[in-house]
């Protein structure tokens, strides 16, 4: 039915639309009709039940962070099938973002480019909305500094431990996201000095809680593999419990998509499609340069084999967005259903006995 409707979507304005779809989905959230979103949209089959850093999972297939920036959604998603939510990304002070258009559609490689500007309401009214929600699924929230270049240095830790103190206790876990300028210089908190300064800072924080909430780092695909190994030391020496792998990247090598549309709409992050094998491959790495540690992998999903692909090179979780854009609410059903299919084909029990078992051919 989404392929009778999309063009409709497609003709709106991206913001616009997806701005619709959230104003619906809490809508229905509260309503007498999400039990039968319910009945045709979700799967649960044993086998695809996830248990990790303390957290249950009924399937591995989550919302990225990006989609439900203000928590609207939660209490929706589980009738759509998701195993899990990620919010955000939330800061401690309200932001406006980038001004509009930020937001476009690249249908030819089935992607999408945004420069949001890491618009939302700000820690204290989303948290305000999540404390009063019956949360059926784990919920992640993602934390960045507040788009602000005025704050940077020591301001910018202190910004970001004050998201961090006000959302903690309302999550299931939180992440990171370390990708935002921070410094007059441009610098991020990718930066190996300044990220080893904030994880102390929220080290120092997190004692102030009696229980205590898994801490992840989300990634860019943008650093240099030297950068990322000491991204990888710093965060290892700060006990993190892993990694949301990865984030949205500036590259456009290779789009089909012409270099004149592309200039028309500038900067932004590419998500989507042309970025998959890139997740796959970095999700990897990380996998076998750590040993094993819990990743929730995050780019280019929009089948079961993309989400396979990602487990197998390493993922305990996968999580989407931009598949969600061109392929409907039907997208989370049919993956899940796919992913039992693909673990009968190769002789596993549970889905996570496959986490880490892709083997490149020799």
């Amino acid at each position: 039915m989404y392929k009778l409707v999309r063009p409709i979507f497609f003709a709106q304005k991206p913001e616009r639309a997806h701005a619709f779809f959230q104003s619906l989905g809490s809508l229905l959230a509260r309503s007498p009709f999400k039990s039968l979103i319910k009945f045709f949209y979700d799967f649960e089959d044993s086998r695809l039940h996830v248990e990790a850093l303390g957290m249950s999972f009924k399937n591995p297939i989550g919302l990225a962070a990006g989609f439900d920036k203000h928590a609207k959604l939660s209490e929706f998603l589980p009738a759509l099938g998701f195993g899990f939510t990620e919010i955000g990304s939330v800061s401690a002070r309200p932001a406006e973002g980038n001004p509009k258009p930020r937001l476009f559609r690249l249908p030819e490689d089935r992607a999408l480019i945004n420069r949001m500007g890491l618009n939302n309401e700000g820690a204290e009214v989303i948290a305000h909305r999540i404390n009063g929600q019956h949360l059926e699924i784990p919920l992640g929230i993602n934390i960045v500094k507040t788009n602000d270049s005025l704050i940077m240095g020591a301001d910018a830790i202190s910004d970001f431990c004050a998201s961090f103190q006000t959302l903690y206790q309302l999550s299931s876990f939180m992440v990171i996201n370390i990708s935002c300028p921070n410094t007059a210089d441009g610098k991020t908190f990718e930066d190996p000095v300044t990220l080893d300064s904030l994880l102390r800072a929220l080290r120092a924080a997190e004692t102030k809680f009696t229980m205590r909430k898994p801490t992840l780092i989300k990634l860019s695909p943008d650093v240099s593999e030297e950068v990322l190994d000491q991204i990888l030391v710093v965060t290892k020496k700060h006990h993190i419990s892993g990694y949301v792998v990865m984030n949205t990247s500036v590259a456009r090598a290779g789009l089909k998509t012409s270099d004149a549309t592309l200039e028309s709409m500038g900067k932004g992050g590419l998500s989507g499609e042309p970025i998959k094998t890139w997740a796959v491959e970095l999700v990897s790495y990380i996998y076998k340069k750590l040993d094993k540690p819990f990743i929730i992998g995050c780019g280019g999903v929009s089948s079961a084999e993309d989400a396979y692909d990602l487990i197998k090179a390493g993922a305990t979780l996968v999580e989407l967005y931009t598949g969600l854009i061109y392929e409907g609410p039907g997208l989370v059903k049919q993956i899940n259903k796919g992913l039992v299919q693909l673990l009968q084909r190769d002789g596993y029990k549970t889905i996570q006995e496959a986490v880490g078992t892709y083997k490149p051919e020799p």
